[in-house]
Order: structure tokens, then sequence, then C-alpha cells
């Protein structure tokens, strides 16, 4: 079964998003012959998310897959996405403290999620925080790069300090 699973669960991921009638297609086939296959039902959500904007249903799935495997690396950043796009920012911040204690998870993705948490929030000085632990974790030029990026656009949203001129006597 687990052979037939990986071949629908890979063709749906092969479709995504470019062809969503056929990816739904082959993840309700991987669905049917491993109902509990946490990459399938994270896929779903993705679709109910990232193409659908129906978050409601999209955290059903998410919570599914995070049920059915807790450990799975892929599930905790595409489900945090979907909480801070439902504005589900109590539960994303739970989640996101959670998921940096999995072991092999992405953490500079992690802390760019809490730094995009704390700016939605409106606390800009915490989400440069955030970013500098984000930086720590990155290990590549590209995301080294988006970081830093990121890092100039909040300050660019910072209030500028003025100076305040000396009055003459």
């Amino acid at each position: 079964m687990t052979l037939i699973k990986s071949k629908y669960y890979f063709e749906a991921l092969d479709f995504y998003p470019y062809n969503l009638a056929e990816c739904i297609e082959a993840l309700n086939y991987a669905l049917a012959y491993e109902p509990e296959d946490s990459d399938s039902l994270c896929l779903m959500g993705r679709i109910y998310s990232e193409q659908l904007k129906n978050y409601e249903t999209a955290k059903q799935y998410f919570e599914e897959a995070m049920l059915c495997d807790i450990a799975n690396l892929n599930v905790p950043q595409y489900y945090i996405n979907c909480l801070l796009a439902n504005e589900d920012y109590r539960e994303a911040e739970k989640l996101i403290n959670y998921s940096l204690k999995i072991k092999g998870i992405d953490k500079s993705n992690l802390w760019f999620y809490r730094a995009l948490l704390s700016e939605k929030r409106g606390s800009l000085s915490n989400a440069l925080k955030f970013l500098d632990k984000a930086a720590k974790y990155s290990y590549n030029a590209h995301s080294l790069d988006f970081i830093k990026s990121r890092k100039k656009f909040i300050k660019s949203k910072m209030p500028k300090k003025t100076k305040k001129s000396k009055e003459t006597i």
C-alpha cells in the first residue's frame, strides 16, 4: 500500500500548484490508500490555504497531519503560514515555539515566521531581533539575502527619529 500511496502523493506534489485538478485527484487516491499520511494531508491543507484561501478547512487538514505524525518536518511551516494568514496569532506563536524543538527542522524559516508574527502584531523592533536569529540559522546565500532584504524593509517601516533643533537664545 505504501508504494501506491507514494506514487499518488508524488504525482500530486508534481502537479501542485500548476494543475490543481490533477493534484487533488492524485491526493484523493493517496488518501484513499493511506488516510493517515501526514504529507498528503499537509498538501491538501496547502491547497486550501494557499490556493483557495479557505483557512479553516486548511487548519483541519494541518491539525490532522500533525496528529498523524507529530515529527513531520514539512507540516509546521505550512501550518504556521496558514495561521498567520488567518490572523490566528496566538496559535501560530505556540506552534512556532513547539516546532523550534523538533530535531532537524529549518530553524531559520521558523524564526522568520516569528519575525513576521511580531511585525503583524506591530512590534517592528522585535521582528528585527527575530530576523537576526533567522540569519544565525541560515545556511545558504539565498536565504541570508532574503533575510537581509526583509530587515531593510522592516527598518523602512519604522518611524524616523527626528533631531530636535536647538533653540537659540
